[in-house]
């Protein structure tokens, strides 16, 4: 009776796994590329933005020495090529130097999807998203109200002011409440779907392998 070789049968096996162990490798790629689009000037809306989701899922399912330097390096760029479009095509001076507080708040959402195990339910990790965007909110409007670049007269040095920094803003601007809102739907829209894409992926992986190994069980039975 015509048998299949269990060691042909694990090569198969083998083989398919090594194909999409490449493709997940390739994620880091694909999440720089979704986040390179979205910093497109004016496509999005001001603060809405793949980069609170891109940090927290590095350090959810980047290798630990890839999770810090690749996305940081991503937005550093990013941020230059921002800057040097700005100032050459709308001749702004978009370079501050409190922009490397925005660093320090990426680093902790990194380090905060590192605390998070990707096997965890989805609306966990998306909860996780969300609080990485919350605290990117808070450390970059706390910065801004403490040192005050622009010298704004409603940044007082009290918790008023603090609390208009987070609220309020400037007079004459949108009020920074409209950009937390943006920043917390965009942490929570693209922590879905990087975490979802990466759940449905695993999912697949677990169906198409669990036929093969029952089938290959069946056939050495039979022989």
């Amino acid at each position: 009776m015509f048998s299949i070789n269990p060691l042909s049968l694990g090569r198969v096996i083998v083989s398919c796994s090594i194909v999409k162990a490449n493709w997940k490798r390739a994620l880091p790629v694909q999440l720089m590329l979704v986040f390179a689009v979205t910093r497109w000037p004016g496509l999005m809306p001001l603060n809405f933005s793949a980069a609170y989701a891109l940090s927290f899922c590095a350090g959810l399912y980047f290798p630990r020495r890839m999770a810090y330097w690749l996305p940081l390096s991503a937005l550093v760029l990013s941020d230059l090529a921002l800057d040097f479009y700005y100032y050459f095509s709308l001749h702004i001076d978009a370079f501050k130097p409190t922009q490397l507080i925005n660093y320090a708040a990426y680093t902790s959402i990194i380090w905060l999807g590192t605390r998070f195990s990707s096997r965890a339910p989805l609306l966990k990790l998306v909860a996780g998203g969300i609080v990485g965007a919350v605290l990117f909110y808070l450390i970059t409007n706390t910065a801004a109200w403490f040192f005050n670049p622009f010298q704004n007269p409603e940044y007082t040095r009290r918790f008023s002011g603090w609390l208009i920094a987070l609220t309020k803003g400037t007079a004459g601007y949108p009020e920074t409440w409209h950009f937390f809102r943006n920043t917390l739907f965009s942490g929570g829209l693209f922590t879905a779907f990087f975490a979802g894409a990466m759940k449905l992926s695993d999912r697949e992986d677990a169906a198409e392998e669990k036929p093969q190994v029952e089938e290959g069980a069946t056939e050495e039975s039979q022989a």
